[in-house]
């Protein structure tokens, strides 16, 4: 099984899904390259993904997840869903409970992007506190959308809330331009020592694995050597990567061809099962 874990999904019904992009000005991609749920099931079926998660486009809808939502509800054969909150409200806890209680199964922390550059210093805020009791005690994956300069406080939260399940959109964006052993990418690499991280290899990731020194069979030889198959899943960044879905699955499956068919496996399909147990059904 070939399971996508990071898709988005852009409605072309604005008045039903009005844009509120989280740093005032709506993403590139959500507006040049709208995919709505449609649009990525029949991707999906043209590239051979059996199922994928479909994480909230935070630089098109913000917090308010209700595109997800609906587009999982009606697909739950084959799609789970991945909300956004802002952490440091008032009402986190609340809002956190009501998608969850919509169906979606993980919660991402949008900390920087194409609209919010930089990286953002919450993180570690004690306001945030609450948020992350409510993901360990309603086991819900946390996905982090954040630069490598956050990982600090990162650890700081891990420190404080060991059950949650961390997942790292695009290993953090790390520098990894000098190559094996990557002493630029050292903080995410001393991440082996946390087993609650799991890195997602997406098409954002393998673009930074070829800067400078780097390869993405050498790096994906060292993620492999610290942190093992099992805590290493692929996701396209379908549509807010360019490209057909197909073409970038086959590109990542010529990096994944110089590995075990075991290891293979569990990058394509097997750890994103363990992260988001909907998947099996």
């Amino acid at each position: 099984m070939i399971i996508d874990t990071h898709t988005h999904v852009i409605s072309p019904d604005r008045a039903r899904y009005p844009t509120a992009p989280l740093g005032g000005k709506q993403s590139d991609w959500s507006s040049e390259r709208p995919i709505p749920v449609e649009g990525l099931l029949a991707a999906m079926d043209e590239a051979g993904v059996d199922k994928a998660v479909v994480v909230q486009a935070s630089t098109a809808y913000g917090h308010d997840n209700s595109c997800v939502a609906d587009s999982v509800e009606r697909h739950r054969d084959r799609l789970v869903g991945v909300f956004s909150v802002d952490i440091l409200a008032e009402d986190a806890v609340e809002r956190i409970r009501h998608w969850h209680g919509r169906g979606l199964v993980g919660f991402r922390l949008f900390t920087t992007g194409t609209t919010m550059p930089g990286q953002a210093g919450w993180i570690d805020d004690p306001r945030g506190y609450a948020a992350w009791d409510a993901a360990q005690t309603l086991r819900l994956p946390i996905a982090m959308q954040m630069t490598a300069k956050g990982i600090p406080a990162l650890r700081t939260m891990m420190d404080r809330f060991p059950g949650v399940t961390v997942l790292l959109d695009h290993l953090a964006r790390p520098d990894l331009s000098d190559g094996p052993p990557y002493a630029m990418a050292a903080p995410l690499f001393e991440l082996e020592a946390y087993p609650q991280v799991v890195l997602k290899l997406t098409t954002r990731a393998l673009d930074l694995s070829g800067e400078g020194a780097s390869t993405p069979a050498a790096l994906l030889k060292e993620l492999l050597a610290r942190f093992g198959a099992r805590r290493i899943m692929w996701g396209s960044n379908f549509p807010a990567h360019a490209g057909a879905l197909s073409h970038l699955l086959e590109r990542s499956r010529r990096v994944l061809d110089s590995i075990s068919e075991a290891d293979r496996a569990e990058i394509l399909g097997g750890t994103a099962k363990r992260v988001y147990p909907a998947l099996e059904s």
